[in-house]
């Protein structure tokens, strides 16, 4: 157990998804695990772990914000030996080829955040995801014949911003899409010589100005959520 996950280190399993809503992860267990069981509900931060077609998984929520996040994601890498995170999450989309509902897999994350600055005195702004995790995602979605568009976002620290100047982040660090996880997550990963990814889903475009429902957003992405759990079998 840690202060922020009350599980024991064996009711962990090796690989974890990991969306940012307890109710998110609450579906997934009861929509695709059998003979799961919540190991932990600190805070109300859910964890299942379960079996994915006799695959040992567990399902644990990150919260909102690179914060929660970060600490959730330290704690599972560094105390319970987890090995693989794939966040599963939503994102606001920066261009036009990129519509609501598509399904996206980071290959770096930008950030302005001093998270990494702070918890190491990294440097770095820009943190790419685990390359052979990729790797495994991208030859799943193949494999399932599923389309997947592969590119940098932006990870930022807040949500409502007065000015969203998202054309140059589009422009300069090639950011197609926005979230608010990943960079901690990636960081984590590099620090404790772990692997992660992050598979997300449109969820509204600023561009068109299309939006899903907050209803639609916890139970209706389904396609991250089987590419992640399918590429589970294979860690």
């Amino acid at each position: 157990m840690t202060a922020h996950i009350g599980a024991e280190k064996d009711k962990i399993a090796e690989t974890v998804i990991m969306p940012g809503d307890s109710l998110r992860a609450k579906f997934i267990a009861e929509t695709f695990l059998n003979d799961y069981e919540l190991v932990s509900s600190v805070r109300n931060i859910y964890a299942y772990t379960g079996n994915y077609k006799n695959k040992r998984v567990t399902i644990m929520a990150s919260g909102m914000g690179m914060g929660s996040i970060g600490i959730y994601s330290y704690e599972l890498y560094k105390f319970y030996d987890v090995k693989n995170i794939i966040r599963v999450g939503t994102a606001g989309s920066y261009s036009p080829d990129l519509n609501v509902y598509d399904v996206l897999l980071t290959h770096a994350s930008y950030s302005d955040s001093t998270f990494a600055k702070v918890q190491n005195n990294s440097n770095k702004n820009i943190i790419e995801a685990s390359n052979s995790l990729n790797l495994y995602i991208t030859q799943t979605a193949e494999k399932l014949n599923m389309h997947l568009t592969i590119g940098n976002i932006y990870s930022t620290d807040v949500f409502y911003k007065e000015k969203e100047n998202y054309v140059e982040l589009y422009k300069k660090y090639g950011c197609i899409a926005v979230e608010m996880e990943s960079f901690a997550l990636f960081h984590n990963a590099e620090v404790l010589n772990k692997k992660a990814a992050c598979i997300l889903t449109i969820s509204n475009s600023f561009i068109t100005k299309e939006e899903a429902t907050s209803e639609e957003r916890e139970k209706k992405f389904t396609d991250m959520i089987k590419l992640a759990l399918e590429t589970s079998l294979i860690l």
